[in-house]
Protein backbone atom coordinates (compact mmCIF):
# COMPACT_ATOMS: atom_id res chain seq x y z
CA UNK A 1 0.00 0.00 0.00
CA UNK A 2 1.19 3.51 -0.98
CA UNK A 3 2.24 6.01 2.57
CA UNK A 4 -0.67 8.31 1.28
CA UNK A 5 -3.39 5.85 2.09
CA UNK A 6 -4.09 2.51 4.44
CA UNK A 7 -7.05 1.89 2.16
CA UNK A 8 -8.46 2.21 -0.87
CA UNK A 9 -11.92 3.50 -1.14
CA UNK A 10 -13.00 0.09 -2.25
CA UNK A 11 -11.93 -1.49 0.63
CA UNK A 12 -13.00 -1.27 3.82
CA UNK A 13 -15.64 -3.82 4.92
CA UNK A 14 -17.49 -4.35 8.19
CA UNK A 15 -14.48 -5.93 9.72
CA UNK A 16 -12.92 -3.02 9.74
CA UNK A 17 -15.06 -1.39 11.85
CA UNK A 18 -12.66 0.36 14.82
CA UNK A 19 -9.85 0.79 12.70
CA UNK A 20 -8.14 4.13 11.93
CA UNK A 21 -7.44 4.47 8.61
CA UNK A 22 -6.76 6.76 5.71
CA UNK A 23 -7.91 7.26 2.08
CA UNK A 24 -7.52 9.44 -0.68
CA UNK A 25 -9.01 10.73 -3.86
CA UNK A 26 -11.66 12.88 -5.40
CA UNK A 27 -14.52 14.36 -3.42
CA UNK A 28 -17.21 13.24 -5.22
CA UNK A 29 -20.35 14.55 -3.73
CA UNK A 30 -21.28 16.47 -0.37
CA UNK A 31 -25.18 16.23 1.09
CA UNK A 32 -24.94 18.16 4.02
CA UNK A 33 -28.13 17.98 6.50
CA UNK A 34 -29.02 20.27 8.97
CA UNK A 35 -26.15 22.86 10.05
CA UNK A 36 -23.60 20.07 11.54
CA UNK A 37 -23.64 17.01 9.76
CA UNK A 38 -22.59 16.38 6.43
CA UNK A 39 -21.86 13.39 3.98
CA UNK A 40 -18.88 13.30 1.63
CA UNK A 41 -18.24 10.21 -0.95
CA UNK A 42 -14.66 9.99 -1.79
CA UNK A 43 -14.02 8.66 -4.97
CA UNK A 44 -10.38 7.18 -6.35
CA UNK A 45 -9.58 4.04 -8.98
CA UNK A 46 -11.30 1.58 -7.27
CA UNK A 47 -14.91 2.90 -5.46
CA UNK A 48 -16.00 4.97 -3.25
CA UNK A 49 -16.24 5.29 0.32
CA UNK A 50 -18.69 7.45 2.86
CA UNK A 51 -17.21 9.94 5.13
CA UNK A 52 -19.26 11.39 7.66
CA UNK A 53 -18.52 15.10 8.97
CA UNK A 54 -19.43 15.61 12.05
CA UNK A 55 -17.60 18.42 13.72
CA UNK A 56 -16.75 22.09 13.07
CA UNK A 57 -13.56 21.91 11.91
CA UNK A 58 -14.33 18.94 9.26
CA UNK A 59 -17.57 20.41 8.41
CA UNK A 60 -15.90 24.07 7.29
CA UNK A 61 -12.75 22.29 5.05
CA UNK A 62 -15.03 19.95 2.95
CA UNK A 63 -17.89 23.01 3.05
CA UNK A 64 -15.12 25.52 1.58
CA UNK A 65 -14.28 23.16 -1.43
CA UNK A 66 -15.73 22.11 -4.90
CA UNK A 67 -16.24 19.09 -6.06
CA UNK A 68 -13.57 17.01 -7.48
CA UNK A 69 -11.62 18.56 -5.02
CA UNK A 70 -8.74 15.46 -4.63
CA UNK A 71 -8.38 15.27 -0.25
CA UNK A 72 -6.72 12.86 2.08
CA UNK A 73 -9.67 11.69 4.82
CA UNK A 74 -8.10 10.37 8.33
CA UNK A 75 -10.25 8.80 10.58
CA UNK A 76 -11.86 5.61 12.27
CA UNK A 77 -14.25 3.53 10.41
CA UNK A 78 -17.55 2.95 12.24
CA UNK A 79 -20.96 0.56 11.27
CA UNK A 80 -23.38 2.69 8.85
CA UNK A 81 -26.83 3.17 10.34
CA UNK A 82 -28.22 2.77 7.49
CA UNK A 83 -26.74 0.84 4.85
CA UNK A 84 -26.69 0.48 1.13
CA UNK A 85 -26.76 -2.55 -0.28
CA UNK A 86 -25.48 -1.46 -3.98
CA UNK A 87 -22.47 -0.23 -2.48
CA UNK A 88 -19.12 -2.11 -2.10
CA UNK A 89 -18.52 -0.35 1.42
CA UNK A 90 -21.93 0.47 2.29
CA UNK A 91 -22.11 -1.17 5.46
CA UNK A 92 -19.32 1.14 6.81
CA UNK A 93 -18.34 5.06 6.67
CA UNK A 94 -15.03 6.51 8.08
CA UNK A 95 -15.66 9.40 10.85
CA UNK A 96 -13.23 11.90 9.86
CA UNK A 97 -9.85 13.66 12.53
CA UNK A 98 -7.95 15.12 9.69
CA UNK A 99 -8.88 16.31 6.18
CA UNK A 100 -6.04 17.65 3.84
CA UNK A 101 -6.88 19.57 0.60
CA UNK A 102 -4.41 17.94 -1.81
CA UNK A 103 -5.62 18.96 -4.83
CA UNK A 104 -8.03 22.13 -5.18
CA UNK A 105 -11.08 22.00 -8.11
CA UNK A 106 -11.07 25.73 -8.92
CA UNK A 107 -14.51 25.86 -10.93
CA UNK A 108 -17.57 25.91 -9.49
CA UNK A 109 -19.46 24.02 -11.95
CA UNK A 110 -18.18 21.29 -14.09
CA UNK A 111 -18.70 20.89 -17.82
CA UNK A 112 -20.36 17.16 -16.77
CA UNK A 113 -21.49 15.28 -13.87
CA UNK A 114 -19.14 12.73 -13.75
CA UNK A 115 -21.08 9.82 -13.03
CA UNK A 116 -23.23 10.59 -15.94
CA UNK A 117 -20.64 12.25 -18.46
CA UNK A 118 -21.75 9.68 -20.84
CA UNK A 119 -24.61 11.45 -21.60
CA UNK A 120 -22.83 14.77 -21.80
CA UNK A 121 -22.32 16.14 -25.21
CA UNK A 122 -19.46 14.20 -27.24
CA UNK A 123 -17.42 17.23 -28.02
CA UNK A 124 -17.79 18.37 -24.29
CA UNK A 125 -16.41 14.84 -23.31
CA UNK A 126 -13.32 14.85 -25.75
CA UNK A 127 -12.66 18.18 -24.68
CA UNK A 128 -12.59 17.60 -20.82
CA UNK A 129 -11.86 13.52 -21.42
CA UNK A 130 -9.50 13.44 -18.11
CA UNK A 131 -13.19 14.70 -16.41
CA UNK A 132 -15.02 11.51 -18.43
CA UNK A 133 -12.43 8.98 -17.72
CA UNK A 134 -13.14 9.63 -13.84
CA UNK A 135 -16.58 7.86 -14.90
CA UNK A 136 -16.43 4.57 -13.40
CA UNK A 137 -17.99 3.05 -16.54
CA UNK A 138 -16.19 4.90 -18.82
CA UNK A 139 -13.12 4.44 -16.99
CA UNK A 140 -14.41 0.32 -16.90
CA UNK A 141 -13.33 0.20 -21.06
CA UNK A 142 -9.81 0.99 -20.77
CA UNK A 143 -9.30 -1.04 -17.60
CA UNK A 144 -11.00 -4.00 -19.91
CA UNK A 145 -8.72 -2.54 -22.90
CA UNK A 146 -5.11 -3.30 -20.36
CA UNK A 147 -6.97 -6.74 -19.45
CA UNK A 148 -7.29 -7.82 -23.07
CA UNK A 149 -4.31 -6.64 -24.51
CA UNK A 150 -2.12 -8.39 -21.42
CA UNK A 151 -4.09 -11.84 -22.27
CA UNK A 152 -3.41 -11.31 -26.20
CA UNK A 153 0.53 -11.25 -25.18
CA UNK A 154 0.53 -13.93 -22.59
CA UNK A 155 -1.73 -16.01 -25.15
CA UNK A 156 0.84 -15.03 -28.33
CA UNK A 157 4.14 -15.67 -26.18
CA UNK A 158 2.47 -19.20 -24.72
CA UNK A 159 2.09 -20.03 -28.36
CA UNK A 160 6.06 -19.32 -29.06
CA UNK A 161 5.95 -16.12 -30.49
CA UNK A 162 8.16 -13.18 -29.71
CA UNK A 163 7.57 -9.68 -29.16
CA UNK A 164 9.34 -7.18 -31.63
CA UNK A 165 9.23 -3.71 -32.28
CA UNK A 166 9.42 -2.04 -35.63
CA UNK A 167 9.82 1.33 -36.56
CA UNK A 168 7.64 4.13 -36.52
CA UNK A 169 9.79 6.30 -38.68
CA UNK A 170 9.63 4.73 -42.31
CA UNK A 171 9.50 5.06 -45.79
CA UNK A 172 5.91 5.82 -47.63
CA UNK A 173 4.65 3.15 -49.77
CA UNK A 174 1.12 2.01 -51.02
CA UNK A 175 -0.62 0.16 -48.32
CA UNK A 176 -3.76 1.37 -49.45
CA UNK A 177 -4.85 4.45 -47.72
CA UNK A 178 -2.77 7.99 -47.34
CA UNK A 179 0.36 8.30 -45.48
CA UNK A 180 1.51 10.62 -42.29
CA UNK A 181 4.02 12.21 -43.86
CA UNK A 182 6.79 13.55 -41.04
CA UNK A 183 9.60 15.90 -42.98
CA UNK A 184 13.17 15.35 -42.50
CA UNK A 185 15.09 18.21 -40.97
CA UNK A 186 18.81 17.09 -42.21
CA UNK A 187 17.79 15.34 -45.34
CA UNK A 188 15.61 18.51 -47.09
CA UNK A 189 12.84 17.64 -49.19
CA UNK A 190 12.39 14.20 -47.90
CA UNK A 191 10.00 12.63 -45.48
CA UNK A 192 9.23 10.05 -43.55
CA UNK A 193 6.17 8.03 -43.46
CA UNK A 194 4.69 6.52 -40.01
CA UNK A 195 3.72 3.46 -40.81
CA UNK A 196 0.40 2.15 -41.97
CA UNK A 197 0.94 -1.41 -40.62
CA UNK A 198 4.65 -2.87 -40.13
CA UNK A 199 3.19 -5.24 -42.81
CA UNK A 200 6.95 -5.15 -44.59
CA UNK A 201 9.05 -5.01 -41.74
CA UNK A 202 7.68 -8.61 -40.42
CA UNK A 203 7.80 -10.05 -43.53
CA UNK A 204 11.79 -8.96 -43.63
CA UNK A 205 11.70 -10.46 -40.56
CA UNK A 206 10.51 -13.73 -41.43
CA UNK A 207 13.38 -13.46 -44.20
CA UNK A 208 16.11 -12.74 -41.11
CA UNK A 209 15.28 -16.43 -40.19
CA UNK A 210 12.68 -15.54 -37.74
CA UNK A 211 9.94 -18.26 -36.90
CA UNK A 212 7.33 -16.33 -35.18
CA UNK A 213 7.02 -12.59 -34.64
CA UNK A 214 3.81 -10.41 -32.95
CA UNK A 215 3.50 -7.19 -31.41
CA UNK A 216 0.57 -4.95 -30.41
CA UNK A 217 1.41 -2.21 -33.31
CA UNK A 218 0.31 1.17 -33.49
CA UNK A 219 -0.93 2.18 -37.29
CA UNK A 220 -1.44 5.15 -39.12
CA UNK A 221 -3.96 6.08 -41.55
CA UNK A 222 -4.65 9.26 -42.51
CA UNK A 223 -8.52 8.46 -43.24
CA UNK A 224 -11.95 9.46 -42.41
CA UNK A 225 -13.42 7.90 -38.63
CA UNK A 226 -16.56 5.66 -38.77
CA UNK A 227 -18.29 3.97 -35.72
CA UNK A 228 -15.57 0.94 -35.77
CA UNK A 229 -12.81 3.14 -36.85
CA UNK A 230 -10.81 5.83 -35.38
CA UNK A 231 -8.95 8.37 -37.18
CA UNK A 232 -5.26 9.05 -37.40
CA UNK A 233 -4.23 5.95 -35.45
CA UNK A 234 -5.20 2.23 -34.29
CA UNK A 235 -3.85 -0.62 -32.79
CA UNK A 236 -3.35 -4.02 -34.11
CA UNK A 237 -2.30 -7.77 -32.53
CA UNK A 238 -0.05 -8.02 -35.62
CA UNK A 239 1.77 -11.74 -36.09
CA UNK A 240 3.68 -13.59 -38.94
CA UNK A 241 4.39 -17.01 -39.29
CA UNK A 242 7.74 -18.33 -41.13
CA UNK A 243 7.19 -21.87 -43.25
CA UNK A 244 3.60 -21.22 -42.50
CA UNK A 245 0.15 -21.48 -44.65
CA UNK A 246 -3.72 -20.18 -44.02
CA UNK A 247 -4.38 -22.85 -42.25
CA UNK A 248 -1.07 -22.47 -39.21
CA UNK A 249 -2.79 -18.43 -39.17
CA UNK A 250 -6.18 -20.22 -38.06
CA UNK A 251 -5.04 -22.55 -35.60
CA UNK A 252 -2.94 -19.83 -33.86
CA UNK A 253 -6.15 -17.21 -33.91
CA UNK A 254 -8.96 -19.88 -33.00
CA UNK A 255 -7.22 -20.65 -30.36
CA UNK A 256 -5.79 -17.54 -28.82
CA UNK A 257 -8.83 -15.41 -29.42
CA UNK A 258 -12.34 -17.73 -27.78
CA UNK A 259 -10.94 -17.64 -24.50
CA UNK A 260 -10.31 -14.21 -24.67
CA UNK A 261 -13.60 -13.47 -25.58
CA UNK A 262 -14.56 -16.08 -22.83
CA UNK A 263 -13.25 -14.26 -20.04
CA UNK A 264 -13.62 -10.57 -20.82
CA UNK A 265 -16.71 -10.57 -22.98
CA UNK A 266 -20.30 -8.90 -22.67
CA UNK A 267 -21.69 -12.15 -24.06
CA UNK A 268 -21.49 -15.40 -23.00
CA UNK A 269 -22.23 -17.26 -26.03
CA UNK A 270 -18.83 -17.59 -28.70
CA UNK A 271 -18.12 -19.67 -31.73
CA UNK A 272 -15.56 -22.80 -30.86
CA UNK A 273 -13.49 -23.16 -33.26
CA UNK A 274 -13.17 -24.06 -36.35
CA UNK A 275 -14.80 -20.66 -37.31
CA UNK A 276 -17.14 -20.68 -40.58
CA UNK A 277 -15.31 -20.48 -43.67
CA UNK A 278 -16.85 -18.38 -46.52
CA UNK A 279 -15.28 -17.23 -50.26
CA UNK A 280 -15.40 -14.51 -50.58
CA UNK A 281 -17.83 -14.81 -53.71
CA UNK A 282 -20.40 -16.73 -51.74
CA UNK A 283 -20.78 -14.22 -48.96
CA UNK A 284 -21.67 -11.46 -51.14
CA UNK A 285 -24.50 -13.86 -52.96
CA UNK A 286 -25.91 -15.18 -49.40
CA UNK A 287 -25.22 -11.75 -47.17
CA UNK A 288 -24.43 -8.91 -49.39
CA UNK A 289 -21.21 -8.29 -47.51
CA UNK A 290 -17.76 -9.50 -46.96
CA UNK A 291 -18.24 -8.99 -43.20
CA UNK A 292 -21.30 -10.41 -42.61
CA UNK A 293 -23.34 -10.77 -39.24
CA UNK A 294 -23.97 -14.36 -38.91
CA UNK A 295 -26.31 -13.55 -35.47
CA UNK A 296 -28.64 -12.50 -38.24
CA UNK A 297 -30.67 -15.15 -39.79
CA UNK A 298 -31.79 -13.38 -43.10
CA UNK A 299 -29.93 -14.91 -46.07
CA UNK A 300 -30.02 -12.98 -49.70
CA UNK A 301 -31.55 -14.72 -52.43
CA UNK A 302 -31.28 -13.39 -56.28
CA UNK A 303 -34.40 -13.14 -58.31
CA UNK A 304 -32.89 -11.53 -61.37
CA UNK A 305 -34.48 -14.06 -63.91
CA UNK A 306 -38.36 -13.77 -62.28
CA UNK A 307 -38.69 -10.17 -62.32
CA UNK A 308 -37.06 -9.28 -66.20
CA UNK A 309 -39.34 -8.56 -68.11
CA UNK A 310 -41.72 -6.26 -66.00
CA UNK A 311 -43.13 -2.75 -66.36
CA UNK A 312 -40.43 -1.79 -63.18
CA UNK A 313 -36.96 0.32 -64.38
CA UNK A 314 -35.06 -0.85 -61.69
CA UNK A 315 -35.80 -4.58 -62.48
CA UNK A 316 -34.77 -3.81 -66.61
CA UNK A 317 -32.55 -6.43 -68.28
CA UNK A 318 -28.99 -5.74 -67.27
CA UNK A 319 -29.22 -5.14 -63.65
CA UNK A 320 -29.50 -7.67 -60.77
CA UNK A 321 -32.34 -7.79 -58.41
CA UNK A 322 -31.99 -9.19 -54.85
CA UNK A 323 -34.36 -9.71 -52.16
CA UNK A 324 -34.36 -10.43 -48.01
CA UNK A 325 -37.39 -12.62 -47.16
CA UNK A 326 -38.55 -11.87 -43.33
CA UNK A 327 -40.82 -13.60 -41.74
CA UNK A 328 -43.69 -12.37 -39.14
CA UNK A 329 -42.96 -8.61 -39.59
CA UNK A 330 -45.82 -6.54 -38.83
CA UNK A 331 -43.92 -3.14 -39.33
CA UNK A 332 -46.00 -0.54 -40.76
CA UNK A 333 -45.42 1.14 -43.95
CA UNK A 334 -44.23 4.41 -42.34
CA UNK A 335 -41.59 2.44 -40.64
CA UNK A 336 -40.76 0.42 -43.49
CA UNK A 337 -40.24 3.35 -46.06
CA UNK A 338 -38.23 4.75 -43.03
CA UNK A 339 -35.95 1.59 -43.20
CA UNK A 340 -35.67 1.92 -46.98
CA UNK A 341 -34.46 5.44 -46.72
CA UNK A 342 -32.16 4.70 -43.84
CA UNK A 343 -30.45 2.25 -46.13
CA UNK A 344 -30.42 4.56 -49.24
CA UNK A 345 -28.36 6.96 -47.21
CA UNK A 346 -25.92 3.92 -46.36
CA UNK A 347 -25.74 2.21 -50.02
CA UNK A 348 -26.59 4.73 -51.98
CA UNK A 349 -29.04 3.05 -53.77
CA UNK A 350 -32.66 3.06 -53.00
CA UNK A 351 -34.70 -0.48 -52.21
CA UNK A 352 -38.05 -1.48 -52.39
CA UNK A 353 -40.36 -3.37 -51.03
CA UNK A 354 -43.57 -5.79 -50.66
CA UNK A 355 -45.66 -7.49 -47.87
CA UNK A 356 -47.63 -11.13 -48.05
CA UNK A 357 -51.28 -10.51 -47.26
CA UNK A 358 -53.21 -12.80 -44.92
CA UNK A 359 -54.44 -14.14 -48.21
CA UNK A 360 -51.36 -14.84 -49.84
CA UNK A 361 -51.29 -11.87 -52.18
CA UNK A 362 -48.34 -9.51 -52.83
CA UNK A 363 -49.57 -6.23 -51.34
CA UNK A 364 -47.71 -2.43 -51.11
CA UNK A 365 -44.34 -1.23 -52.70
CA UNK A 366 -43.54 -3.03 -55.67
CA UNK A 367 -46.40 -5.57 -55.69
CA UNK A 368 -47.92 -4.27 -58.53
CA UNK A 369 -45.43 -4.90 -60.99
CA UNK A 370 -44.88 -8.96 -59.77
CA UNK A 371 -48.04 -9.94 -59.15
CA UNK A 372 -48.15 -12.29 -62.09
CA UNK A 373 -44.76 -13.73 -61.01
CA UNK A 374 -45.61 -14.46 -57.33
CA UNK A 375 -45.98 -18.06 -57.72
CA UNK A 376 -42.52 -18.10 -58.66
CA UNK A 377 -41.10 -15.75 -56.61
CA UNK A 378 -43.18 -16.93 -53.57
CA UNK A 379 -41.51 -20.36 -54.07
CA UNK A 380 -38.09 -19.09 -54.51
CA UNK A 381 -38.21 -17.37 -51.54
CA UNK A 382 -40.54 -20.02 -49.75
CA UNK A 383 -43.45 -16.46 -49.08
CA UNK A 384 -45.83 -17.19 -46.92
CA UNK A 385 -48.24 -14.88 -45.23
CA UNK A 386 -47.04 -12.24 -42.79
CA UNK A 387 -43.43 -12.18 -44.81
CA UNK A 388 -42.05 -8.43 -45.98
CA UNK A 389 -39.67 -8.90 -48.76
CA UNK A 390 -36.90 -6.22 -49.19
CA UNK A 391 -35.68 -5.63 -53.30
CA UNK A 392 -32.26 -4.23 -54.25
CA UNK A 393 -31.75 -3.50 -57.72
CA UNK A 394 -29.01 -2.37 -59.52
CA UNK A 395 -25.75 -3.22 -61.15
CA UNK A 396 -24.81 -6.70 -59.35
CA UNK A 397 -22.31 -4.92 -57.43
CA UNK A 398 -24.40 -2.74 -55.87
CA UNK A 399 -27.43 -4.59 -55.81
CA UNK A 400 -25.27 -6.96 -53.39
CA UNK A 401 -24.06 -3.88 -51.18
CA UNK A 402 -27.72 -2.87 -50.66
CA UNK A 403 -28.95 -5.99 -49.93
CA UNK A 404 -26.02 -6.49 -47.50
CA UNK A 405 -27.34 -3.01 -45.56
CA UNK A 406 -30.99 -4.06 -46.31
CA UNK A 407 -30.38 -7.78 -44.26
CA UNK A 408 -28.34 -5.82 -41.45
CA UNK A 409 -31.44 -3.54 -40.53
CA UNK A 410 -34.19 -5.78 -41.20
CA UNK A 411 -32.13 -8.35 -38.58
CA UNK A 412 -31.89 -5.68 -36.37
CA UNK A 413 -35.81 -4.14 -36.83
CA UNK A 414 -37.77 -7.00 -36.89
CA UNK A 415 -37.63 -9.72 -33.58
CA UNK A 416 -36.68 -13.51 -34.29
CA UNK A 417 -34.31 -12.77 -36.71
CA UNK A 418 -31.13 -11.69 -34.56
CA UNK A 419 -29.61 -13.11 -31.65
CA UNK A 420 -27.63 -10.02 -30.43
CA UNK A 421 -25.87 -11.36 -27.54
CA UNK A 422 -23.49 -13.80 -28.80
CA UNK A 423 -20.11 -13.67 -30.73
CA UNK A 424 -20.42 -14.80 -34.12
CA UNK A 425 -16.87 -15.21 -35.77
CA UNK A 426 -16.44 -16.36 -39.39
CA UNK A 427 -13.18 -16.28 -42.04
CA UNK A 428 -14.09 -14.79 -45.44
CA UNK A 429 -11.48 -16.52 -47.63
CA UNK A 430 -10.54 -16.78 -51.24
CA UNK A 431 -10.53 -12.94 -52.13
CA UNK A 432 -10.36 -11.69 -55.97
CA UNK A 433 -6.66 -10.91 -56.22
CA UNK A 434 -7.74 -8.29 -58.88
CA UNK A 435 -10.42 -5.60 -59.76
CA UNK A 436 -11.19 -3.32 -62.15
CA UNK A 437 -10.67 0.28 -60.64
CA UNK A 438 -12.95 2.73 -60.35
CA UNK A 439 -11.38 5.79 -61.24
CA UNK A 440 -8.92 4.44 -63.45
CA UNK A 441 -10.69 1.71 -65.31
CA UNK A 442 -8.06 -0.47 -65.42
CA UNK A 443 -6.69 -3.64 -63.51
CA UNK A 444 -5.64 -3.29 -60.14
CA UNK A 445 -5.00 -5.26 -56.84
CA UNK A 446 -7.76 -5.83 -55.13
CA UNK A 447 -6.85 -6.06 -51.78
CA UNK A 448 -3.26 -6.62 -50.40
CA UNK A 449 0.06 -7.00 -52.83
CA UNK A 450 1.76 -8.81 -50.89
CA UNK A 451 -0.34 -11.56 -51.32
CA UNK A 452 0.48 -14.71 -52.80
CA UNK A 453 -2.01 -15.71 -56.04
CA UNK A 454 -3.75 -18.96 -55.44
CA UNK A 455 -1.93 -21.00 -58.29
CA UNK A 456 0.91 -19.16 -58.34
CA UNK A 457 3.40 -18.09 -60.97
CA UNK A 458 1.18 -20.79 -63.28
CA UNK A 459 -2.11 -18.94 -62.98
CA UNK A 460 -0.63 -15.30 -63.24
CA UNK A 461 0.84 -17.09 -66.49
CA UNK A 462 -2.29 -17.96 -68.21
CA UNK A 463 -3.83 -14.66 -67.14
CA UNK A 464 -0.85 -12.98 -68.88
CA UNK A 465 -1.90 -15.20 -71.96
CA UNK A 466 -5.48 -14.67 -72.18
CA UNK A 467 -6.21 -18.03 -70.97
CA UNK A 468 -8.37 -17.10 -68.09
CA UNK A 469 -9.62 -13.72 -67.19
CA UNK A 470 -7.23 -12.00 -64.68
CA UNK A 471 -10.45 -11.01 -62.43
CA UNK A 472 -11.08 -14.52 -62.17
CA UNK A 473 -7.42 -14.80 -59.91
CA UNK A 474 -7.83 -15.09 -56.25
CA UNK A 475 -5.63 -14.36 -53.63
CA UNK A 476 -4.46 -16.63 -50.41
CA UNK A 477 -5.87 -13.67 -48.41
CA UNK A 478 -8.65 -13.75 -45.69
CA UNK A 479 -10.46 -11.50 -43.13
CA UNK A 480 -11.67 -12.58 -39.64
CA UNK A 481 -15.00 -11.35 -38.78
CA UNK A 482 -16.98 -11.46 -36.06
CA UNK A 483 -20.68 -9.78 -35.55
CA UNK A 484 -20.79 -8.02 -38.69
CA UNK A 485 -17.19 -5.86 -37.97
CA UNK A 486 -14.02 -7.23 -39.39
CA UNK A 487 -11.66 -7.75 -37.22
CA UNK A 488 -8.21 -8.34 -39.16
CA UNK A 489 -7.07 -9.19 -42.37
CA UNK A 490 -4.22 -11.72 -43.15
CA UNK A 491 -2.79 -13.52 -46.15
CA UNK A 492 -0.06 -16.13 -46.94
CA UNK A 493 2.60 -13.24 -48.32
CA UNK A 494 4.28 -13.52 -52.06
CA UNK A 495 7.68 -14.23 -51.03
CA UNK A 496 9.23 -15.38 -54.24
CA UNK A 497 10.61 -12.53 -55.98
CA UNK A 498 9.58 -13.76 -59.40
CA UNK A 499 5.75 -14.09 -58.63
CA UNK A 500 5.94 -10.79 -57.02
CA UNK A 501 7.56 -9.15 -60.27
CA UNK A 502 4.67 -10.95 -62.48
CA UNK A 503 1.96 -10.15 -60.26
CA UNK A 504 2.95 -6.11 -60.52
CA UNK A 505 3.24 -6.58 -64.19
CA UNK A 506 -0.58 -7.49 -64.06
CA UNK A 507 -0.90 -3.71 -62.81
CA UNK A 508 1.09 -2.10 -65.27
CA UNK A 509 4.38 -2.16 -63.13
CA UNK A 510 7.48 -3.37 -63.69
CA UNK A 511 10.47 -4.71 -61.92
CA UNK A 512 12.11 -1.34 -61.26
CA UNK A 513 8.97 -0.31 -60.32
CA UNK A 514 8.69 -3.34 -57.69
CA UNK A 515 12.72 -2.58 -57.00
CA UNK A 516 12.35 1.21 -56.32
CA UNK A 517 8.82 0.93 -54.46
CA UNK A 518 9.75 -1.99 -51.84
CA UNK A 519 13.90 -2.48 -52.25
CA UNK A 520 14.62 -4.24 -48.97
CA UNK A 521 11.94 -6.58 -49.05
CA UNK A 522 12.87 -7.65 -52.81
CA UNK A 523 16.48 -7.52 -52.04
CA UNK A 524 15.56 -9.63 -49.15
CA UNK A 525 13.37 -12.26 -50.58
CA UNK A 526 16.52 -12.37 -53.69
CA UNK A 527 18.44 -13.72 -50.82
CA UNK A 528 16.37 -16.78 -50.20
CA UNK A 529 12.67 -16.29 -48.06
CA UNK A 530 10.87 -18.77 -46.22
CA UNK A 531 7.18 -19.39 -47.40
CA UNK A 532 4.97 -17.11 -44.82
CA UNK A 533 1.76 -15.92 -43.55
CA UNK A 534 -0.16 -13.90 -40.96
CA UNK A 535 -2.67 -11.68 -39.61
CA UNK A 536 -3.40 -8.36 -37.51
CA UNK A 537 -6.53 -8.15 -35.62
CA UNK A 538 -7.68 -4.49 -34.63
CA UNK A 539 -7.22 -4.39 -31.11
CA UNK A 540 -9.84 -1.17 -30.71
CA UNK A 541 -12.34 -3.21 -32.56
CA UNK A 542 -11.95 -6.36 -30.35
CA UNK A 543 -12.00 -4.47 -27.21
CA UNK A 544 -15.83 -2.46 -28.86
CA UNK A 545 -16.82 -5.69 -29.02
CA UNK A 546 -15.90 -7.20 -26.11
CA UNK A 547 -17.17 -4.22 -24.02
CA UNK A 548 -20.53 -4.15 -26.44
CA UNK A 549 -20.12 -0.60 -27.65
CA UNK A 550 -21.10 1.00 -30.58
CA UNK A 551 -18.46 3.67 -31.20
CA UNK A 552 -14.76 2.67 -31.05
CA UNK A 553 -13.80 6.05 -29.48
CA UNK A 554 -15.85 4.38 -25.71
CA UNK A 555 -12.42 2.30 -25.97
CA UNK A 556 -9.81 4.23 -26.82
CA UNK A 557 -8.10 6.50 -24.06
CA UNK A 558 -7.52 9.93 -25.93
CA UNK A 559 -9.48 9.75 -28.70
CA UNK A 560 -10.21 12.20 -31.62
CA UNK A 561 -13.35 13.19 -33.14
CA UNK A 562 -15.05 12.41 -36.13
CA UNK A 563 -12.21 15.15 -38.11
CA UNK A 564 -9.11 13.67 -37.06
CA UNK A 565 -8.74 16.62 -34.21
CA UNK A 566 -7.90 16.44 -30.47
CA UNK A 567 -9.59 19.32 -29.04
CA UNK A 568 -8.47 18.45 -25.63
CA UNK A 569 -4.55 18.77 -26.80
CA UNK A 570 -5.29 21.15 -29.51
CA UNK A 571 -4.37 19.48 -32.77
CA UNK A 572 -3.70 19.44 -35.01
CA UNK A 573 -2.21 23.20 -34.77
CA UNK A 574 -0.18 25.68 -36.51
CA UNK A 575 3.89 25.73 -35.44
CA UNK A 576 6.08 28.39 -35.23
CA UNK A 577 7.56 29.28 -38.76
CA UNK A 578 11.29 28.95 -37.47
CA UNK A 579 9.67 25.22 -36.99
CA UNK A 580 9.09 25.40 -40.49
CA UNK A 581 12.11 27.13 -41.99
CA UNK A 582 14.08 24.17 -39.73
CA UNK A 583 12.28 22.11 -41.59
CA UNK A 584 12.56 23.36 -45.30
CA UNK A 585 8.77 23.85 -45.31
CA UNK A 586 6.45 26.29 -47.09
CA UNK A 587 3.09 25.93 -46.25
CA UNK A 588 0.65 27.56 -49.43
CA UNK A 589 -2.48 26.85 -47.64
CA UNK A 590 -3.87 27.48 -43.92
CA UNK A 591 -6.62 26.12 -42.89
CA UNK A 592 -9.64 28.90 -42.37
Amino acid sequence: MLKSRTHTCDELRIENAGEKVKIVGWMENVREVGGNLAFVVVRDFYGTTQVVCESEDMLSIVKGLNKESTISVEGVVRERASKNPKQATGDIEVVPEKIEVLGRCRYNELPFEINHSREADEAQRLKYRYLDLRNPAVKKNIVLRCNVVSALRQAMTAQGFLEITTPILTASSPEGARDYLVPSRKHPGKFYALPQAPQQFKQLLMASGFDKYFQIAPCFRDEDARGDRSPGEFYQMDMEMAFAGQEDVFAVLEEVLPPVFAKYGTYNIASTAPFKRIPYLEAMEKYGSDKPDLRIDLLVEDITELVQGTEFGPFAEGNTVKAIAVSDCDMTRKNIDKLCADVEVQAGCKPFWFKVGDDGEFAGGVAKFINDRKDAISEKLGLKPGYLVGVCAGKKELAQKTAGVMRKMLGAAVPGHMDRERYEFCWIVDFPMYEIGEESGQLEFCHNPFSMPSGGLEVLLKAERGEIDPLSITADQYDLVCNGIELSSGAVRNHDPEIMIKAFEMVRLGEEDVKKKFPAMYNAFCYGAPPHAGIAPGVDRMVMLLAGEESIREVIPFPMNKNAQDVMMGAPSFVEPKQLEELNIVCTKEEE
